[in-house]
Parts: C-alpha cells; structure tokens; sequence
C-alpha cells in the first residue's frame, strides 16, 4: 500500500469579476486569500481603512467572483484515491475541475472534501479548477424573501446575514466596517490515498487527586489499512505506546501516572504532550496524524452559595478555582486570511501580559485559526468558544438544521484537542433579542420538536442540534446554551452569566456603581475609548496634515460605527472630567483616562466579591473586547494595530495576583424623618485585599493622604498589621472616615488617599483613591513633574510634588513599551515603569488629567 501524501492548491491561483472576460483574470496577492486582499494586490481599490473608503468598495459585496487556478495530477494513481480538500470557502461556491461540477457550498464554516479520483486528468495532466463565488449578501436577501412566515429581526448589520452561514460580522457592526468579502479563504489541498486517518481524538479524565490521567484515544480510518500505532510523547520523549487493530476505527487507552498537568497562566505550567497515530500496512506507515493535547482537570462550577440567592459560576481547573479576569475576542481583520500565526500570537501574548486569564470567542465571528488556539494552550489562556450565532433570531428551515449539525460537529472536531478550551457556548445574544422582541419561549417546554413551530425556532438550534453535538463529541466539556443564559432570564445576576451593558447602553449607570451591577459572571461589559493618535493618524486620508484632525470630524465619526457615540463619549466625559476637544492628543488622553478608571473599577469592585469557598459571588469578568478588526474608536482596550490603550495597563494593575481596593461612600444620616438641614454626613472609605494567588499572606496595611490643592501629607497610618489575606479571594481589611485634616470642613473633596500593602516591609501592592466626580477637584499643575530614564534604558522613574491623576508615559517610537502606564503620583513617592526597547536619547513625554486647565 502507498504512502498518503498532500500536495498543496496554493500555486498560480488568479481571480477576476465573473462578467468579465478569461483575458481580465489577474494573479492573486497571497493564499489563502479573499476578493479585497486581491483588489488591493493590485490598486484596483482604495484602502477600506483608510478615511470613508468603505463607502467605495461596497460594489465588491454585490458582485459574483471566480477564482481559478491549475494543477499537476500525480503518476501513477493506481487504487490511490484523489481527494480535493477545501478548508474554507466564503460562502456560496461553486466548484467545477476541468470542466466539471464537483461541489456546491453554502457554508463558510465547513470545511469539505471532494473525491476527484474520476474527475482528474490522466497521469502528469494539467487540471484546471475554477471557484465561482456568488453574492452571500444577495443571496442572504433571495432567502428572506422565500421564507416571509419567519420574524426576521437583528442588531447590527441586516436580517439577511441570518439566512446565511457566512462570518456575521462581515455585515457591519457596531465596531467594524461592512465588508462583504468572499474566496478561498482557507488552504486548499489534494490528497492521494489508499488509506487514510481522517480524524484523531483523544478524551482525557483527571481524577480528582490529580495522580494520574486516563486517555482515551481515537482514530477515524478510510480505507483498509489493518493497524494504527498510537503514540504519547511529552518533550521528544515517548511517554506510552500501542498498537491496535482497525475496525471502524482504532481505539486505545492510556493511563499516564504522575502526569505533567497543564494549568491557566500563573498556576503552573503548560505542558503540551503530543498524540500520534500512526496507519501501518504491515511494517510500511501510509499515514500519521499528530495533535497537541494537554492533560488538565477542568470543571465550570455552579453551586449553592453562602448568604445569597442563586448559584455560582466559577471554573476550576485541577481543582483551583480561578477568577476569570479576562476579554471578549472578534476577528483581529476584516480580511482574515492576512491574520498571520504570529500576529495571533502576539495578541494572545498582550492577553496574558496584562494578567488575564481567560479569553472569549465571540459567536459573531469565526471559528478561529489554529494558531490562535495554539498560542491559548502554549501561554496558558482559557477559552471561552462561541457558536457563530449572534445578535438576532435565526431561522431554522431543514435545510439550515442539516448544515448547523455538520458545521457544529465538523468544528467541534477540529478544535476538541485544545486544553484552553473549557466552555462552548449556544450563541451571542440571542436570548436577550428573543426577549426584547418578546419571541415565544416558554422553559418549562421541554418538546423540542414544538419550537420549530414558535416565532424562535433558533431555541432548537442552541438547545437540540448543538447540545446534542457537545453531548456526543465533547462530552466533558461544559455546553452553555447561550451568552448570557441564567435559566429563564438572562439578565439574573444571581445564575449563570450576564452582559452588563448598563454602563454606556441601557440604563447608562455611573461607572463607579459598578458594584451594583454585579453578576455570577460578567461575560461582556465596556466603555468606549478613541484609540491611539497614531492609529487615528493612520485611518486620515491626509494623516497629520489632514482637515478632519479633530475628535467630532466626519471621518473620525466614520471611524465610530456605535449608534450615539457622541452623546455616550460624551455623557461619561462631561460627568467626570474637565475635558476640551482640542487639542486631539489630549482629548483622546481623556476618553481613555475614562476608560480606563471605568474598566479598573469593574474589575476591582466585582473581584472583591471573590471571597473564597460558598462565597464566590463573582467568578469572573471579561471586558468587551481585547482587539479590534479595523483602525476605529470602540471599546477595545488595545487597537488594531495592538497599540494598547490605558485601559489596558489598569486592568492589569486589577489583575495582578496581589492588588488592594478601595472605595468610597457617602453615608447620610438624618436627625429625623423630615429634616433637610440636621443630617450628619460621614464619607467613608472601605479598603479590602485581593490575593490571587495559592498561598496565604501575612501583610500590613498602611493609609497615606494628601491635600489634592497644596500637595500636603495629611494623614499616614499603619492601620492593620499582620493581617491574613488568605489564598485566591479577596478580603476585607477596613472600613474607615476618609482622614482629613479637620473633620466637618469638606476636605473630602480635596483629599486623595493611598492604601498599601506590605509584606516583611516591602511593598507589594498599592492603589491611589480620588474623590469623584474628578470634574469637581481642584487639580494642581505640578512644577517639577519629572520622568527620569534610567541609564540602562529599561525602567522610567516618575514623581510630583502634588497628587497627580494619570500620568500617562508616551513615546513617538513604537517600539519603546512600557510595562505599566497612567500612573497616578503622589508627593514623596517615585513610581518606577519598565521600559523595553528604549535608548539613551529615547524622548519620553507625559500627559496627565488637568494639564491643560
């Protein structure tokens, strides 16, 4: 028997518009590809990113598109068997080899493979294979119109992107541009066998001791080869071995004592072992097919609670319980194929730098590329995975549930090996549109067969087909119906998770109430931020010397695509900040200050409700959202070019494994039950612990505050020594009057107060607190500011001799980063940044809250 072997489709690829002539047909820019990234190749399009251009190329969307290209077929076929396997096509294709029709897609999520034993030319011939890429947009309206009795209905983009299984956020967003694209958006290859695994899995059981783990493997064999030889391997060196007899498949277990276990980020390590089956014809190897797995014991726990209503929602994994501080995750570009391995990489390495633990595909996007996976499990990230569902009611005719099971169960295949993935989810959203639009859904109706018949059809899809999906193939694995889902509500902040959006949406709460609007688990919230000057310079057709350089131009509301943003932006300046909007450096300074103190105090007010075993009251938050597809303002906290955002360093001073909150508030007490005048007013300050870490500290809790107007220290206390901060919660350490230098005389408002931590005398954590709103506090302007590079360029001291809010650290060099940024200062303490990349003559500037008032 022969040997398998690939030969890769990715030469002397060409596309044109499908009414133009063979003699228009133009080589393509790269492969895989897409019709945009080809148009560009060759300057037929203006940049979509740069200024309106997207208003220009919405052509592209409603135009029909071929792709062609030709390919040797091998000697000597003998009983090998030729097999044409396309991994992803956007959307509606049309496939024919020399001549002939050999497929027919409707669904960029399956990957689909095509026997071409009969159909290639013979020995050493020239085969031509040509792709006909019809309009998904058009034909997603074509669909709206056959199926009229369904309740259409969405946000963001239009109805027709629900009849069709394309990635949905090509239709627009509220953060990206409406780009329909389409092409070989995956690799294309051709695979000679006679012989070959099609599918190797492997299911793992830790026990709960953690002693030893039980592997449970699986190859899919087509064809007739009789032996398949399993092999376990951790570093190079083999850990287990077996060969086994083919049935239907080959199946062999493993019992791997004293495992090297792979654990999130900050508790261990990321041991990755590797998988190998091999098909043997005698002693002669036809075909091998290797993953990387990872042996970890992973648990969503969802348990009755000490004190309050409802159930947790926490993830354990090797039975440590981790606060998931972490983001949400779109694509990282509208044109996905140009997302290289190592741009992937370098966005799941800027996740873990800022002390996050988990990260959420979101289900309007796609089913992402293996190296982004790959970067999760080598750098210890957990994964959240979203069906790509989102944001509407999807209809559910049979032709639609045929191609869901497969894109489910062809999905779930593919990426099942990943150990960072510890939660499949139903959809984004749909839930709360059913319930906005008061869509039939009755709980307690368990015949699945009746929602067909309702005005949410889509309940089978996330309740039916892809449970019964995760139920067969991923079995333990944790299957949520939907995010958010909390049973009958999904907006119960007592079960399951929730989207907290009454900050900027909804209700537009105050961002320092955050605490109020706590859930189990916060699995979206946000706050709008403009990105980078550089990158604002980027998107402006002019760049610096552009008209629309100011925050309220045309083109930079362009670069906006949330609905209000000028009002909302505003809104949450206006209510804390003295802000202007010239210049725009400063004005952007500000929207990120803004979000930056907005993220920073979610993340610190709902991991204080982390507090320990029967008490984990929140059990994780990700922030909305970590990346962006195209250069804009929205919410991500680092923008498309991974410039990181202030925010970004904020969360992840919030995130670190020791950190220390605080907060304030106003108590009011009336003499009696009428009075407006005799009321005593206390305003206090509540100070608490976070350790995340896996061992209890002994620590000291020292207050520090200053007059805000002359730079005085008015008050400094060591007030709680030896305290325990016992391993992975949080714990209260204080409640106390704000210190003031005479009571009864508002000094609040002028006194900003520092709480620290020490262990054996060193400090260890620290957080400066700020009477709010900052609008109302007389900021000073420090005459000696001073920000020293060191000699070795690797760290940048900063210190004031007035309280100092934000001091953000910048540089015209992308290349210089610093490890932390916005830093508020206090008099007599120097706050030292790491820098990389930096030189002797590196010019380093600040910006700070006040600076220009």
């Amino acid at each position: 028997m022969k040997p398998t072997s690939t030969v890769a489709i990715d030469k002397n690829w060409q596309f044109k518009e499908a009414k133009k002539a063979d003699s228009e047909y133009l080589p393509v820019g790269q492969f895989p590809t897409n019709v945009h990234l080809d148009l560009l190749h060759h300057k037929l399009i203006p940049d979509p990113y740069i200024g309106k251009n997207e208003l220009e190329v919405q052509w592209i969307g409603e135009t029909v598109w071929v792709y062609k290209t030709t390919f040797t077929s091998p000697k000597d076929l003998g009983k090998s068997q030729a097999l044409l396997a396309f991994d992803g096509l956007d959307t509606f294709a049309t496939v024919e080899l020399n001549g002939q029709k050999v497929a027919e897609t409707d669904n960029m999520f399956i990957p689909v493979d095509v026997d071409v034993t009969n159909v290639l030319k013979n020995d050493g011939g020239e085969n031509e294979l040509v792709i006909t890429f019809d309009s998904a947009y058009l034909r997603g309206w074509k669909l709206v119109e056959k199926y009229p009795d369904h309740k259409w209905g969405c946000w963001n983009g239009d109805v027709s992107r629900l009849a069709v299984r394309k990635t949905q956020y090509h239709w627009g967003w509220d953060w990206g541009p409406a780009l329909l694209s389409c092409g070989p958006w995956r690799p294309v290859n051709l695979h000679i066998f006679e012989s070959r695994i099609t599918d190797l899995s492997a299911r793992i059981n830790v026990p709960k001791d953690l002693k030893k783990a039980e592997i449970s493997t699986c190859a899919l064999v087509d064809g007739r080869a009789a032996t398949v030889k399993f092999d376990i391997s951790l570093d190079g060196k083999q850990v287990a071995s077996k060969t086994v007899d083919v049935a239907d498949a080959a199946r062999a277990k493993f019992t791997i004592e004293d495992p090297e276990l792979w654990y999130p980020i900050r508790y261990g390590k990321q041991p990755l072992y590797t998988l190998k089956a091999t098909l043997l014809d005698g002693q002669t190897e036809v075909h091998s097919s290797e993953k990387r797995i990872g042996l970890r014991r992973s648990e969503l726990a969802q348990r009755p609670l000490k004190d309050q209503p409802g159930t947790s929602f926490f993830f354990e994994v090797n039975n440590i319980p981790i606060f998931c501080g972490g983001s949400d995750w779109i694509p990282a570009d509208n044109f996905i194929p140009r997302i290289s391995k190592e741009r992937y990489y370098d966005w799941v390495k800027l996740v873990a730098d800022g002390n996050q633990f988990m990260i959420r595909v979101w289900g309007g996007g796609i089913y992402e590329e293996q190296a982004f996976y790959d970067a999760c499990d080598e750098l210890g990230i957990l994964v959240w995975q979203d069906f790509m569902f989102g944001c509407g009611n999807y209809p559910a005719w049979p032709e639609m549930r045929a191609s869901i099971k497969k894109e489910a169960e062809e999905n779930i295949k593919m990426l099942r090996h990943h150990p960072s993935i510890v939660i499949w989810a139903g959809n984004n959203e749909d839930y709360q549109y059913q319930e906005s639009e008061k869509l039939t859904y009755e709980p307690d109706n368990k015949d699945s067969e009746s929602w067909l018949q309702t005005d949410f059809p889509a309940r089978y899809i996330y309740e039916k087909i892809l449970a019964d999906a995760c139920a067969e193939l991923i079995p333990d694995t944790y299957y949520h119906f939907g995010s958010p889902w909390g049973g009958k509500d999904s907006t119960d902040p007592t079960i399951g998770d929730i989207h907290q959006w009454n900050v900027w949406h909804g209700s537009q709460e105050k961002y320092q109430n955050f605490d109020k609007l706590v859930g189990r688990f916060v699995s979206e919230f946000g706050m709008e931020a403009f990105p980078s000057v550089k990158t604002i310079d980027a998107f402006l057709p002019k760049g610096k010397d552009d008209p629309d350089r100011y925050p309220q131009s045309s083109t930079v509301d362009f670069h906006n695509k949330a609905d209000g943003h000028e009002r909302r932006i505003a809104l949450y300046l206006v209510e804390n900040f003295r802000y202007a909007p010239d210049p725009l450096e400063h004005f952007v300074y500000c929207t990120q200050l803004m979000q930056a103190e907005c993220l920073a105090s979610a993340y610190r007010l709902w991991k204080r409700e982390w507090r320990g075993p029967g008490r984990e009251y929140c059990g994780g938050a990700l922030v909305w959202q970590i990346n962006d597809c195209w250069p804009v303002t929205s919410w991500a906290i680092c923008d498309y070019y991974l410039r990181p955002k202030h925010a970004y360093y904020t969360v992840k001073r919030e995130m670190a494994p020791i950190s220390i909150g605080m907060t304030r508030r106003e108590h009011k007490h009336p003499k009696n039950k009428y009075t407006r005048v005799d009321i005593e007013t206390k305003i206090q300050i509540e100070i608490w612990g976070s350790n995340l870490q896996l061992e209890d500290l002994k620590v000291d809790c020292v207050v520090k505050a200053w007059d805000v107007e002359t730079g005085e220290e008015t008050f400094s206390k060591e007030v709680s020594s030896g305290i325990e901060l016992p391993a992975n919660r949080s714990t209260e350490i204080i409640a106390m009057d704000v210190p003031v230098e005479k009571k009864d005389a508002g000094l609040e408002m002028r006194t900003v107060v520092g709480a620290y931590l020490y262990q054996n005398g060193k400090q260890i954590a620290r957080y400066v607190n700020w009477p709010e709103p900052l609008k109302y506090v007389h900021l000073q302007k420090p005459k000696h500011l001073k920000t020293e590079l060191s000699s070795d360029g690797k760290s940048v001291s900063v210190s004031a001799e007035f309280p100092v809010k934000g001091v953000s650290l910048e540089c015209e060099d992308d290349d210089v980063k610093f490890d932390d940024n916005l830093v508020d200062i206090v008099p007599g303490e120097v706050v030292t940044v790491g820098v990389q990349g930096a030189k002797k003559d590196t010019k380093i500037t600040t910006q700070y809250l006040g600076m220009l008032s």
